[in-house]
């Protein structure tokens, strides 16, 4: 994919690393031509200086064939008006626009552009860990479903992962055993010391520790 990412700061320098790590086609845009130290020597794609709500810098950086755009200045509206040129003048198919207050997303959705808040993230990120600290969380996928490990429980021993399933809601995915990992089937019996991966709603962490015996 050919992508633009507007803003090289941690976020912008971090996404762009990762990108061209993947394979993907990145140009960065920054208004500090310093910003792009950031990026080191690994990075491969091209830098721009330039303002990313600019037509001509964006038409340099080659919007009119790119497949995405993140814009992920320090500013909620650099990074709006910017993602809005992006979608409404150019016609990017992806469209993502980072914001520090979440209490503009839905406003900014209603516009069309696609955006993340961190400071939401974190929020919901932290309550999270903080209320289920007797696992341990490894991914976050959004603000609704944990993958979290926890060592199975004693009185499981013996039992199939079908006693730990409940259909979009509890679902083990992985089990870490003898040194190594698998993908186990409802019939998988559990062995002491077996390290479980179990995927489950935030709503259904309750629900997790009846099944098992918490």
């Amino acid at each position: 994919m050919r992508i633009i990412i507007v803003g090289c700061g941690r976020m912008g320098a971090g996404l762009a690393l990762t990108l061209t790590q993947r394979g993907h086609d990145v140009t960065v845009i920054d208004r500090d031509p310093t910003a792009f130290a950031t990026l080191g020597e690994r990075f491969s794609g091209r830098i721009i200086t330039g303002h990313g709500f600019d037509r001509e810098v964006l038409r340099c950086a080659g919007i009119t064939r790119a497949d995405a755009l993140a814009a992920v200045t320090s500013s909620d509206e650099t990074n709006v008006v910017t993602a809005r040129v992006a979608r409404q003048f150019f016609r990017v198919p992806r469209v993502v626009a980072r914001l520090y207050d979440p209490r503009k997303a839905e406003i900014y959705r209603r516009l069309g552009v696609l955006t993340i808040s961190t400071t939401e993230w974190g929020v919901h990120r932290i309550t999270e860990l903080l209320s289920y600290s007797w696992f341990e969380p490894i991914v976050s996928l959004g603000s609704s479903v944990d993958i979290v490990d926890v060592e199975a429980p004693p009185a499981l021993v013996g039992r199939s992962l079908a006693s730990l399933t409940v259909p979009g809601e509890v679902h083990p995915v992985a089990i870490s055993r003898g040194g190594r990992c698998f993908l186990p089937t409802q019939e998988t019996r559990l062995q002491a010391g077996d390290l479980l991966h179990i995927a489950v709603l935030a709503t259904s962490t309750e629900r997790l520790k009846g099944l098992l015996g918490v």
